[in-house]
């Protein structure tokens, strides 16, 4: 291991040591054993709840894999991302949490920070892809009725080859992977903005492509959508004597739209923020206590995203009822329907996903 450390030393710019080289243990825990058995606990609760959610997904979605539509197939893409950082990755982090160290070594630290890297960029690039889907189905109709089956796995094809590069850019020399200040866990080595201009360009490359892209993309997307609802309604309004259930349809399109950022945002932007600020401000002055919370929020994102998803269908299900034909019905109340089949097939490939 010194060895490593020598050669990494060596590798940097004269006067530059990284912050995990300062020590003389870089793996040994920088919290209280109280706090480390706390993320451990918190570790293992998210890890069996992502676990059981996505295998869920994925099961669920086996049995109809020859019908999914590409939103579908795109949203047990997300699954199988996050399933892959909850079975790969979290076992690492909350073995070590609970022995007070990091267990592995450095090429387990290295394998984690990719496997970590790798399937939270799908994770995200996923959710773009799904959010650019579903801004070409509802506000852009002619381009949404072409988005077919094969598209939907000429997309995945692009997502794993996307999160390969970046989560692979590091092993050719240009980044590293490195433990967290808090020692029990490992990420990309953002204090290497620290020692050059080209640790400066790799951070940003990393920040600008695979954080700051994807999250205006779904940003867009999704406000777009919010307007086009709002619109809609506002000529609905006009001819259509269902007033009441559009405006319910919109705050139904509105909230999702609104979680779906807000999740996204909660779970990943405190992490970015303090990741930056190692990056190019004062490292030292983030406690590290205050590090690990980012981190540990951000993990939970893989729990929560097959809740998000799964919302979603709910509701834009609700959309597609909403928008055609009421049924009358022998009960009290008058419920809205989808037709199981429709005069013209367009017409139902424009339906949302």
């Amino acid at each position: 291991m010194s060895g490593m450390a020598s050669d990494h030393k060596n590798s940097s710019q004269e006067g530059y040591i990284p912050h995990y080289l300062q020590k003389e243990d870089p793996f040994a825990s920088k919290l209280s054993r109280e706090a480390d058995i706390i993320a451990g606990f918190y570790l293992t609760i998210i890890g069996i709840l992502s676990t059981l959610g996505n295998g869920y997904v994925i099961f669920m979605s086996s049995k109809r894999k020859k019908k999914l539509r590409p939103a579908e197939i795109m949203t047990v893409n997300l699954a199988v991302c996050d399933l892959g950082i909850s079975v790969v990755g979290k076992p690492f982090s909350i073995i070590s949490f609970f022995s007070h160290r990091w267990m592995f070594g450095w090429i387990g630290c290295r394998w984690y920070g990719w496997a970590g890297f790798f399937f939270g960029c799908g994770s995200l690039i996923t959710m773009t892809a799904v959010s650019l889907d579903r801004y070409l189905k509802i506000c852009h109709l002619s381009y949404g009725t072409w988005l077919k089956r094969h598209h939907a796995f000429i997309c995945l094809a692009i997502i794993w080859a996307y999160a390969t590069f970046w989560a692979t850019v590091p092993f050719a020399g240009v980044g590293s992977y490195a433990p967290e200040p808090f020692g029990t866990s490992c990420t990309l080595d953002w204090w290497l903005a620290q020692a050059s201009v080209a640790g400066q360009v790799f951070v940003l490359s990393i920040l600008f492509f695979c954080l700051l892209f994807p999250t205006a993309v779904i940003v867009f997307s999704y406000v777009k959508i919010i307007l086009k609802v709002k619109s809609s309604t506002k000529e609905v309004a006009h001819y259509d004597t269902r007033i009441q259930n559009s405006h319910i349809l919109e705050m139904k399109l509105t909230k999702v739209a609104m979680l779906i950022c807000a999740g996204f945002l909660i779970a990943w932007i405190p992490y970015a923020v303090v990741s930056v600020w190692s990056a190019f401000g004062r490292p030292d002055s983030v406690p590290i206590p205050f590090s690990v919370v980012p981190t540990l929020l951000a993990k939970s994102a893989a729990m929560y995203n097959p809740i998000i998803y799964q919302v979603i269908d709910c509701k834009f299900a609700c959309c597609r009822a909403g928008g055609l034909k009421a049924k009358s019905s022998s009960k009290k109340s008058r419920t809205y329907t989808i037709s199981a089949h429709r005069d013209s097939t367009a017409m139902d490939e424009t339906q949302l996903e």
